[in-house]
């Protein structure tokens, strides 16, 4: 039996200020609809045990663009009993070639956040 096919664009979230995965982070995908300059919600997910949101978009749904995701940070932060500086973030990123493979891990702590291009 043939598995679900597998998505262009992937994340994972790593909780550094305790070294484990951030787990159950709820987050979002946009896309900028470059006629109006408005973002379009185009998908949603939430990182499981292992800090992964695997599927968040189709091969034939990615398109050339650019694109943000949002991860809700603050209410993870909260229900770990800590406070944090930033409610959300939002990284903000151009794609070219959709043919492509992408990771974009999110690492993070409560008062910062650093995210690179990963494959």
């Amino acid at each position: 039996m043939a598995g679900a096919p597998s998505s262009p664009l992937t994340t994972c979230v790593v909780n550094t200020s305790d070294g484990v995965p951030g787990a159950k982070i709820a987050l979002s995908l946009h896309r900028l609809d470059t006629n109006l300059m408005i973002w379009t919600m185009i998908g949603v997910g939430t990182t499981n045990e292992d800090g992964c949101c695997p599927g968040l978009i189709s091969q034939e749904a990615f398109v050339p663009g650019m694109y943000k995701l949002r991860f809700e940070t603050g209410l993870y932060w909260e229900r770990l009993g800590k406070t944090s500086f930033y409610p959300y973030v939002e990284t903000v990123f151009t794609i070219q070639n959709p043919a492509q493979k992408f990771n974009l891990p999110l690492l993070m702590s409560p008062f910062s956040y650093s995210t690179h291009r990963g494959k």
